[in-house]
C-alpha cells in the first residue's frame, strides 16, 4: 500500500516537472489558459494610456520595486556637480536678476515683471537654459536648471515661473527632440535670444487632469496661406486656459486632435493628438487676456480660435509628427516635471528653514526666544528634516536626468512629495511667524510663497491624482520587472508571440513572488542580522537604515503582487489602496536620496540629526501606510490577518523621530553654522540695507552676540540691582551701575533696534496706498557699523559732566515736556540710536533713584555728584536740547573731578579718565 502511494506521488511529481520544465507543454497546459483569463480580466488600454506607459525610463525606482535594491549601485552614481560656467552664471546673472526683483512691487503694484527685468531675462539667455550652444543657448545641465530656478524662486515666484516655463514642457523641449531641422534652425536661436516668448496650450475647460480627452480639434484640408492657394494644412478650433506666458507669448505650442475625413493624408480618419507651433499674430488666434491665480503676477491666461488655418509645416516634426503628440508630451513631461516644480518647492522650504530659525531666535516672548519653546521646536524640526530630504531628492533626480534618464515614475514622486512637503514647511513657517507672516506687504518674505503654494500643488498633474492614480498605477506596470511584459502579451494580437512572451514573463513573475514571500518573513524576523543589505564602506551610524529600507522594499514588492493578483483591474479603481502603495514606493525613494546625499557630502557629522530625523520619519510613515493598506484590504479576514503577521511578525517596531532629535535640529536652525548654511544653500540672500532678509540675518548674528549681555542685565533686574522696568532704561541703568561696558551697551541698543525692525509688519493708509507710512517706519535702512550713532551712555556721561554749566539760549529753546517730546520723536530716535538718551533723561529725573545711587555707590556718579539736587531739572533740559545735536557738537570740556568713559579707536579697549 505504501509502495503504491509512493509510486503515485513520484508519478505526479514527474508529470508536474514535465509540465513546468518543458516550455511548449507548460504553455499549452498553464500559460495559455491563464492568458485567456487575463485577457478577460484586464481592461483594454487606449492609445494614450499605452503611450503614457511606454514613455520615460526606469531607474532606481526599478531597483526598489524589485525588492532587492542594490545600495552599492546607488552610491556609485556620481555626485551631481555644476560646471564652472554654470556656477559663474549662478553667481553672476542669476544673482543680478535676484537683486533686481521686488516681489511686492511685482505682485501688488505692477502685476507683472518690470520691463527692465523682462529685457534682462531675455538678453541674459534665461529662456535658453536647455537649448544647446549650437543654437545660441546655454546648454546647461538639469542640475544647473534646477539650481537656477530654485534660487530665483526663493526671491520671486513670478520670476521663477517666467524662467522655468520656457525651459520645461514647451516648444523648446519639444523641438529639441521632435522638431524638423528647419524648425530647429529657425526657432531655437530665436527662443534662446529671447526674440520669441513661448507658451504651450494643453489644458481645456473640459480636459484638465484627463488631458488625453481634449476636445480641441483640427480638420485636414487645403486652403489659402501666405498668398498661395491649395496649401495642405488644417483648420484648428480650440479653447485653452491656464496657459502660462500665454498673454505675452509670440509663439503658441498647441495640442489638438487631428482628423482627416477627406483622406488627404491616408486611409485613417482619426489621426490622434498632434502638436503644432503657431505664431500668436496668426489671424483668428485670440490671446492676451489674463487669469489671476491667487494674486500671482506671472503671465497666465486663456486663448482660443475657431477654424484657424495653419499649414502642415507648422506641426512639430512636420507631417511625420501627425498623431505623435501624446507620446511627445509624455516623454518630455517625464524630464521636465523632474526639475522645475521640485526646484521651486525646495527653494520655498529652504527659505522657510532659514527665516523661521532666525526669527525664532530673534523674536522674544516671556523673556525667551520663541525658538526655545517646544511647540516651536516641533515645527522647526519638521521644516529642517523635510527640507533636507527634499533637497536630496531634488539633486538626485536632476542627476538622473543628466545621466540620460527620463524617469516618468520618479518625476511623479518628486512632483507630489516635494510640493506637499513644501506646503508643510511654509505652513509651519507661517505658524512660527504668527502675525508677522499674515500681514502682507514689502516686509513680508513668506506671505506670497504661502499664497502661491496651491499653484504648485495643482499644475503638471494635480497632487490628488498624482498620488492616487499615477505613482503606483504607473509604477506597478513600468517598474515591476514582469508586469509590463505580461500586459503587452495580453494585448498582443499575434497569438504565438503573445504565448511565448506571456509564458516567459509568468515564470519569472512566479519565481520573483516566491523569493519575495520568503524574504518578507525572513527580514521581519532576522532583518537586523542580514548584513548583505548594507553597502560597502557604509557609515556605521546609518547602516541600520539600509537594512530597514531593504526590509520594506521586499515587503512592498510582496504586497504589490498580492494586490495585483487579488484585485486585478479593480485595483485601478481602489485609489486609496493604490495611493498607500504609492506612498511606500515614494518614501523608499526619498530615503534613498537622503542617504546618498549624506555620503556624497562627505558624511558631515553635523548633518546627522537631519539624516536621522528625515529617514526615521519616512520609515515610520511607511509602517503606517502598510498598516492602513492591510486594514482596508478587501478580502477574507483570516487572510488579511496572515498578511499582517507575515509582514510584521513581531509587531510594528518603528517609532517617529524623538523630541530630542527634533531639539537638535531646531538648535541647528536657531544659530549660524555650516550645517545651517548647507541646508539652505542655493537660495538668494540679499545684502542690501533695508532688505527684510538682510535685517533678519543681521539680527540673528547680533542676537547670538548679545545673548550673554541680555542675561547679565536680566539677572541684575532679578537681583534688584537694576530697578528700571523698560528695556532702554534698563540698558542705560546697567551701564551706569557698571553691569555692562559702553561697547556692550551699544550692542544691546543695536539688538533692540534690529529686533524692532525684524518684528515690524506693514501698515497702509485707509485705501491701502503706501504713500504715508506710519511712525513705525517701513523702509529705513539699518545703520551699518560705520554709521551707527555713538552709544547713548557716552552722550549721557558727556552732557552730565558739565556739572552746573549755564543754560544757553539754545538749551532754553530746547526745553520741552519730556513725555510730549518722547511721543513726537520716539520713532525717529529709535531709528537713529538716540532713544536711550530720552530713556536716560527720564530715568535720572527720578529723585528716589538718584538719592539711592548717591547714598549707596562708592564710585562717583557719572551724572556729576557735586551738583546740587535742585539743578537736576536744568541738567535734564540741557540733555534734551543736546539730543537734537550731533554727538560731536555736545561733547563738552570735562569738569575737574568728574569721570568720563571712552573707547580707544585702535584697540577697542574701554578706558576711564579722571578729568583734570
Amino acid at each position: 500500500m505504501l509502495e503504491s502511494l509512493f509510486f503515485v506521488f513520484i508519478s505526479l511529481l514527474a508529470v508536474v516537472a514535465l509540465i513546468l520544465f518543458i516550455p511548449w507543454l507548460r504553455r499549452l497546459v498553464i500559460s495559455n489558459q491563464l492568458l485567456k483569463i487575463f485577457r478577460k480580466m484586464l481592461p483594454p488600454i487606449s492609445q494614450t494610456e499605452q503611450e503614457a506607459l511606454d514613455a520615460g525610463t526606469v531607474w532606481w525606482d526599478g531597483d526598489l520595486f524589485s525588492g532587492r535594491p542594490d545600495w552599492n549601485k546607488l552610491l556609485a552614481y556620481p555626485k551631481p556637480q555644476l560646471s564652472d560656467e554654470e556656477r559663474a552664471f549662478l553667481d553672476g546673472p542669476v544673482e543680478q536678476l535676484c537683486d533686481m526683483l521686488d516681489e511686492w512691487q511685482i505682485t501688488h503694484d505692477l502685476k507683472d515683471l518690470p520691463p527692465d527685468v523682462w529685457q534682462f531675462i531675455k538678453d541674459s539667455g534665461f529662456f535658453g537654459l536647455i537649448i544647446p550652444k549650437q543654437y545660441g543657448g546655454r546648454g546647461f545641465s538639469a542640475l544647473a536648471h534646477s539650481e537656477i530656478v530654485m534660487k530665483i524662486g526663493s526671491r520671486s515666484g513670478t520670476a521663477a515661473v517666467t524662467v522655468m516655463v520656457p525651459n520645461s514642457l514647451g516648444p523648446a523641449e519639444l523641438l529639441l527632440h521632435y522638431g524638423t531641422e528647419e524648425q530647429k534652425n529657425y526657432y531655437l536661436p530665436r527662443l534662446a535670444q529671447g526674440l520669441e516668448v513661448p507658451c504651450f496650450g494643453l489644458t481645456s475647460p473640459d480636459a484638465g487632469s484627463d488631458a488625453g480627452s481634449i476636445p480641441d480639434y483640427a480638420i485636414v484640408c487645403k486652403g489659402e496661406f501666405d498668398g498661395k492657394q491649395d496649401v495642405l494644412g488644417m483648420r484648428v478650433t480650440w479653447e485653452k486656459r491656464y496657459i502660462t506666458l500665454g498673454p505675452v507669448a509670440t509663439i503658441l505650442g498647441l495640442a489638438f486632435k487631428l482628423y482627416d475625413p477627406d483622406h488627404l493624408l491616408g486611409d485613417r480618419e482619426d489621426l490622434g493628438i498632434t502638436l503644432a507651433l503657431i505664431p500668436t499674430d496668426t489671424p483668428g488666434l485670440n490671446i492676451g487676456r489674463r487669469h489671476l491665480p491667487l494674486n500671482a503676477a506671472f503671465q497666465n491666461g486663456p486663448n482660443w480660435g475657431k477654424e484657424v488655418f495653419i499649414p502642415m509645416e507648422w506641426i512639430i516634426g512636420g507631417q511625420s509628427g501627425v498623431g505623435q503628440g501624446w507620446r511627445m508630451l509624455m516623454n518630455c513631461l517625464a524630464a521636465g516635471r523632474s526639475i522645475s516644480l521640485p526646484a521651486t518647492s525646495t527653494g520655498g522650504a529652504k527659505l522657510a528653514a532659514r527665516t523661521s530659525g532666525a526669527y525664532g531666535r530673534v523674536r522674544v516672548q516671556f523673556n525667551l526666544p520663541i525658538g526655545y519653546f517646544e511647540g516651536i521646536e516641533e515645527a522647526l524640526a519638521r521644516i529642517g528634516g523635510n527640507t533636507y530630504m527634499m533637497d536630496a531628492a531634488r539633486i538626485m533626480t536632476a542627476g538622473a536626468v543628466d545621466l540620460g534618464e527620463k524617469p516618468s515614475v520618479i518625476s511623479a514622486i518628486v512632483k507630489y512629495h516635494l510640493t506637499e512637503r513644501a506646503r508643510q514647511a511654509i505652513n509651519d513657517a507661517m505658524d512660527i511667524h504668527g502675525g508677522k507672516g499674515i500681514c502682507i506687504g514689502p516686509r513680508n518674505y513668506l506671505g506670497r510663497t504661502y499664497q502661491h503654494m496651491p499653484v504648485s500643488i495643482t499644475v503638471e498633474g494635480a497632487n490628488i491624482l498624482t498620488r492616487s492614480m499615477i505613482i503606483f498605477g504607473q509604477g506597478a506596470i513600468r517598474c515591476h520587472p514582469y508586469t509590463l511584459q505580461e500586459i503587452n502579451a495580453v494585448h498582443d494580437t499575434d497569438k504565438k508571440r503573445a504565448s511565448i512572451t506571456f509564458d516567459s514573463a509568468l515564470v519569472g513573475h512566479v519565481l520573483f513572488s516566491m523569493r519575495n514571500t520568503v524574504n518578507c518573513l525572513g527580514y521581519g524576523l532576522f532583518g537586523k542580522y542580514i548584513k548583505s543589505s548594507i553597502p560597502d564602506n557604509c557609515d556605521p551610524e546609518i547602516a541600520p537604515y539600509y537594512q530597514q529600507l531593504s526590509r520594506f522594499a521586499v515587503n512592498f514588492a510582496f504586497l504589490a503582487d498580492i494586490a495585483m493578483v487579488n484585485l486585478g483591474g479593480a485595483l485601478k479603481r481602489k485609489e486609496r489602496l493604490s495611493a498607500r502603495l504609492g506612498d511606500i514606493l515614494s518614501l523608499l525613494y526619498l530615503c534613498s536620496a537622503a542617504l546618498k546625499r549624506f555620503e556624497d557630502d562627505g558624511r558631515p557629522r553635523a548633518d546627522l540629526p537631519l539624516v536621522h530625523w528625515s529617514v526615521q520619519d519616512a520609515i515610520y510613515r511607511m509602517q503606517q501606510s502598510f498598516d492602513e493598506f492591510l486594514s482596508n484590504f478587501p478580502g477574507n479576514r483570516v487572510f488579511v490577518w496572515l498578511l499582517k503577521k507575515w509582514i510584521f511578525p513581531v509587531g510594528k517596531p518603528y517609532s517617529p523621530p524623538t523630541d530630542k532629535l527634533g531639539h537638535e535640529i531646531s538648535q541647528m536652525l536657531l544659530e549660524p553654522s555650516e550645517a545651517r548654511d548647507r541646508l539652505t544653500s542655493g537660495i538668494y540672500l540679499p545684502k542690501a540695507s533695508g532688505e527684510p532678509l538682510a535685517e533678519l540675518e543681521q539680527a540673528l548674528e547680533c542676537a547670538i552676540k548679545s545673548a550673554p549681555l541680555e542675561t547679565k542685565v536680566r539677572n541684575a533686574v532679578k537681583s534688584g540691582k537694576i530697578t528700571a522696568q523698560q528695556g532702554e532704561k534698563q540698558i542705560t541703568q546697567a551701564y551706569h551701575l557698571n553691569v555692562i561696558t559702553v561697547s556692550e551697551a551699544d550692542l544691546l541698543h543695536k539688538m533692540r533696534d534690529l529686533r524692532s525692525r525684524v518684528i515690524k509688519v506693514d501698515d497702509f493708509s485707509q485705501d491701502f496706498s503706501y504713500e504715508a507710512p506710519s511712525s513705525s517706519g517701513h523702509t529705513e535702512p539699518i545703520p551699518t557699523s560705520s554709521t551707527t550713532a555713538t552709544p547713548a551712555p557716552v552722550v549721557v556721561a558727556a552732557v552730565a559732566a558739565t556739572g552746573e554749566a549755564e543754560q544757553s539760549d539754545e538749551s532754553e529753546e530746547g526745553v520741552r515736556d519730556s513725555q510730549t517730546y518722547t511721543n513726537i520723536a520716539q520713532s525717529t530716535l529709535l531709528e537713529s540710536g538716540q532713544l536711550s538718551e530720552i530713556a536716560a533723561s527720564d530715568l535720572f529725573a527720578d529723585e528716589n533713584f538718584m538719592s539711592e545711587q548717591n547714598k549707596d555707590s562708592d564710585q562717583p556718579a557719572v551724572m556729576g555728584t557735586e551738583t546740587d539736587k535742585d539743578s537736576k531739572s536744568d541738567d535734564q533740559h540741557d540733555l534734551l536740547a543736546a539730543e537734537e545735536l550731533p554727538v560731536s557738537e555736545v561733547e563738552p570740556e570735562p569738569v575737574s573731578g568728574s569721570v568720563k568713559r571712552s573707547v580707544d579707536n585702535e584697540s577697542g579697549e574701554e578706558k576711564t579718565h579722571q578729568a583734570k
